[in-house]
């Protein structure tokens, strides 16, 4: 893929990538623009068209015009690679080596998806009474049927079988793009169509409703070659603009809740299509926004979700709020078709999700019974144990305490009780570090700054132990941040290597401190090791005091 990647970067210029997300304005021989992430207060996003490379300096990222599309659109490099293939007129075919087959498989399948999906939006324009279901049952109008491009799915169950084959699509190429059912012939017969659409805007499923009577309700395309559910966020290829202009995204539990949110004007929707959340998922919107906002049920099942999303977000360092004023409504389509303008009041009135679920747990509980005080105390402490801030964590520990009608100092006894039980059982029970997030970004900038010294800084008496990078790419960015933050103060270099190798170390010695500690907490105090690994931890500890 390394002739791929530089082929591509020959043809696009980084300042044309970037300036697609980034308005940029010349500073001497860069750009210069505000950060797609919205972390700065003043410019700090620096593109070098000379050398084909970008810095964030307030959000710390940077690389070349792979890792920016990966980082805005929150993708993987290969679908970064794809979708800037596609803008340079670049075939990846012809540089994938041992796998061309898998890679021809992937095309065929594609193309054969592609072909459906006009297909069944075809057999929709044909069809008046799947019209009327779709534009008068489930109210959705012609623009938002043509923006998802939404179709119909024809009984006849090899309808779409003899379709692609007339152009030259056999059962394989369906096979793979998940279109044929175990007798080969249709998976989706007489149902609504709505395609999954990849963040490149390439259909790789579907998700189909059934129109009459029958079961299952919805019937999704099964994991493929292109189709992965872990990590797919239904609507976020017609969402992500929105979510950049607005700076938040919505997070509702259905895909039917997606499209009609968009109809309704809270284009930031989207859904993690029939799939608990996961980290991958989280991960991709956050590179987007960190306004994430939850549009789940009030139901049990809502504040499980809830809750997982909460311990998720916690680990990640991500703050999350919810969505809940439906008006009597059961979810987020309901309370559209009562009226658009609710939903849209809604949004706007987000609450921080640990209250919500908090007023959740106390609305199942009578907090004037002793053993409901001990339950409501139960759940409470373990839903602040996900929050990284100290003084949120405080205010919360107040706010659970006056419920309770205890002092604050009788909560947090019983939090550390049940803190030392938790370190007590092994190690697969224990929480990340929640400090982990913060400490590796504070790393990989001290990292940057120390090398950036030790590369164009000309740094004698200080020694730096990190190894000089190799990558042109890299090393440009580093020349970028020695011009920045170190040229103008070059008469105290040492002085500065000297601090940030001091505070360096201290981060290093602090993730060592975090990982020894978890392993301690899987040992029994009898096992061998255990005095060994105490002593390492003290040791580390006393270097950092």
């Amino acid at each position: 893929m390394q002739d791929a990647k530089e082929e591509i970067r020959s043809r696009l210029a980084v300042e044309d990538v970037v300036g697609q997300y980034v308005e940029l304005k010349r500073a001497g021989r860069n750009l210069k623009g505000r950060s797609p992430w919205g972390v700065d207060k003043t410019p700090s996003f620096m593109v070098s068209p000379e050398k084909g490379i970008w810095h964030d300096f307030s959000a710390n990222k940077g690389g070349d015009i792979f890792t920016f599309v990966m980082e805005v659109e929150g993708i993987s490099f290969r679908e970064a690679l794809e979708k800037l293939a596609a803008q340079a007129g670049v075939e990846l075919t012809r540089y994938n080596g041992g796998d061309v087959k898998v890679a021809q498989k992937k095309v065929r399948a594609r193309e054969a998806l592609a072909l459906a999906t006009r297909y069944y939006q075809a057999c929709l324009a044909r069809s008046k009474k799947v019209c009327e279901y779709v534009f008068y049952k489930r109210n959705l109008n012609r623009k938002t049927v043509e923006e998802f491009k939404i179709g119909y799915a024809p009984m006849d169950g090899k309808a779409l079988v003899k379709a692609l084959g007339k152009r030259g699509y056999g059962l394989a190429d369906l096979e793979t793009a998940g279109l044929l059912n175990r007798f080969k012939g249709d998976l989706f017969k007489g149902r609504m169509m709505v395609p999954f659409i990849d963040t490149v805007g390439n259909v790789i499923g579907f998700t189909a409703r059934i129109i009459n009577e029958g079961e299952p309700k919805y019937l999704n395309t099964p994991e493929t070659l292109l189709f992965n559910k872990s990590k797919f966020i239904f609507g976020l290829y017609q969402a992500k603009e929105a979510i950049r202009r607005s700076g938040y995204v919505v997070i509702v539990e259905g895909n039917m809740d997606v499209i009609s949110s968009h109809q309704a004007g809270v284009k930031e929707a989207v859904a993690t299509s029939g799939t608990a959340m996961t980290e991958r998922h989280l991960k991709a919107l956050s590179n987007l926004t960190s306004d994430i906002r939850l549009a789940y049920d009030g139901d049990e099942a809502g504040v499980r979700a809830t809750e997982r999303a909460i311990m998720l977000a916690g680990d990640m360092g991500i703050d999350l709020t919810v969505i809940s004023d439906y008006k009597g409504a059961k979810d987020p389509d309901e309370l559209i078709q009562k009226d658009p303008v609710l939903w849209q009041k809604a949004v706007e009135k987000a609450v921080p999700a640990v209250d919500w679920l908090l007023d959740k747990y106390e609305d199942n509980l009578n907090l004037n019974e002793a053993m409901d005080k001990r339950k409501y105390s139960d759940v409470a402490l373990k839903l602040l144990g996900y929050i990284t801030d100290e003084v949120e964590k405080a205010s919360y520990e107040e706010k659970v305490a006056r419920k309770l009608g205890v002092e604050v100092s009788v909560l947090r006894e019983k939090g550390d009780r049940l803190n030392r039980k938790l370190a007590e059982k092994p190690q697969r029970y224990l929480k990340k570090p929640k400090t982990e997030v913060v400490n590796l970004d504070k790393l990989t900038k001290l990292e940057n700054s120390l090398l950036a010294l030790k590369v164009f800084g000309g740094i004698t008496d200080v020694k730096i132990p990190l190894e000089i990078p190799e990558d042109d790419t890299k090393l440009a960015e580093l020349e970028m941040i020695f011009n920045r933050e170190h040229e103008a103060s070059s008469d105290n270099l040492e002085r500065e290597a000297a601090e940030l190798l001091e505070r360096y170390n201290r981060q290093v010695n602090q993730g060592k401190i975090q990982m020894l500690s978890e392993r301690l907490a899987g040992m029994d105090e009898e096992d061998e090791e255990y005095l060994e690994l105490l002593r390492e931890i003290q040791e580390l500890q006393t270097r950092n005091s």
